[in-house]
């Protein structure tokens, strides 16, 4: 499956299959958030919520890519990302674009 973050296909023609979506409300554990807090206090990147963020994102493509699939999509164009603090050490991601199926 081909995802863009451009609004078009370059050199294609497509049919627009609607709009598709993927999201998953991610958390780390205690310990990890703990350790988390602590990163706080002396400064510099929180690899724990990199890490979570990078898997929150991989899982909500994947649900993306699954709803276009089943449209029978062959590219998902107009990709996009947003994220949400659900709680604390939570965090929603939500990964979305317009699903299309490409014309020969």
């Amino acid at each position: 499956m081909k995802l863009l973050s451009i609004e078009t296909y370059p050199g294609m023609e497509f049919e627009p299959l609607g709009i598709v979506k993927g999201t998953v409300v991610q958390s780390k554990n205690f310990g990890k958030d703990f350790m988390a807090g602590m990163k706080t206090l002396v400064g510099g990147e929180i690899t724990a919520y990199t890490e979570m963020l990078n898997e929150a994102r991989q899982i909500a493509t994947k649900r993306m890519v699954d709803e276009a699939e089943k449209l029978g999509a062959d590219a998902i164009i107009g990709v996009r990302y947003g994220s949400s603090a659900v709680m604390q050490g939570a965090a929603e991601v939500l990964a979305y674009g317009t699903a299309v199926r490409l014309k020969a």
